[in-house]
């Protein structure tokens, strides 16, 4: 694994880039390198975290103690992190076992299957789940994106909109039936996603990981759960 490869614990299954296992391109600022073609929608400071969902509970795989820069383009978002230590429970890395000084991952829009928002209460802040679906088992890997709400609403509206819109465009990356194509339609149609809900994003691709040993983790990891609902870890 490269020192700047996400800690998301995912690879891709099928895609049309051959470069996913590194992580996104950055340059001397650590900051993203569109590829040609891709177009910069947004930038924001957020808090971030990898989650593993099942059907009746969820965990928290790793984290970064500190905010990351996350980038919102027409094809993904990625997010770099700085040369603070994550906190790991559980994760296993391949290579070495030091800990990167510079942490990056990123989603492609092709990968999420439903995003669910649980906005600030009770002086907790908001998070947004990007959640994919993973192949061989019921267990799904999600990113957590964390912050204010008014913020983490903004961006739940800007993924939903990028997601939808990249599919509808892109029919020789992602086969869309009649019924599949209308609902992206209609989701692309606005940018607004407010108060609690989730929301399905037909046509994802699935994921897998990077070792067979992830899929078994939290059987045996003392991993923190988390609840969707109130967003409370």
């Amino acid at each position: 694994m490269h020192d700047d490869a996400s800690p998301f614990f995912i690879a891709p299954h099928r895609f049309d880039a051959v470069d996913d296992g590194t992580g996104p391109v950055l340059d001397r600022r650590h900051e993203l390198v569109p590829a040609s073609g891709e177009q910069v929608l947004d930038r924001h400071r957020v808090d971030v975290a990898g989650y593993l969902l099942g059907p009746s509970d969820a965990y928290r795989a790793w984290s970064l103690p500190a905010p990351v820069a996350l980038t919102v383009t027409d094809h993904r978002l990625t997010y770099v992190g700085g040369d603070r230590q994550r906190t790991d429970l559980g994760v296993r890395h391949r290579g070495t076992a030091r800990l990167p000084a510079l942490v990056s991952g990123q989603i492609r829009w092709q990968w999420p299957s439903r995003l669910e928002l649980a906005p600030a209460a009770d002086g907790n802040p908001a998070t947004l789940l990007v959640v994919c679906d993973a192949l061989r088992t019921i267990r799904q890997p999600a990113l957590a994106l964390v912050g204010p709400g008014d913020r983490i609403g903004e961006l739940a509206g800007q993924l939903r909109h990028a997601i939808a819109t990249f599919r509808l465009v892109r029919p020789e990356l992602v086969d869309l039936s009649p019924p599949e194509r209308d609902a992206l339609a209609r989701l692309a149609r606005t940018t607004s996603l407010s108060g609690t809900g989730r929301v399905l994003l037909p046509g994802a691709l699935p994921v897998e990981f990077h070792s067979r040993e992830d899929y078994y983790r939290p059987r045996h990891v003392d991993a923190q759960p988390y609840d969707a609902a109130s967003g409370q870890r």
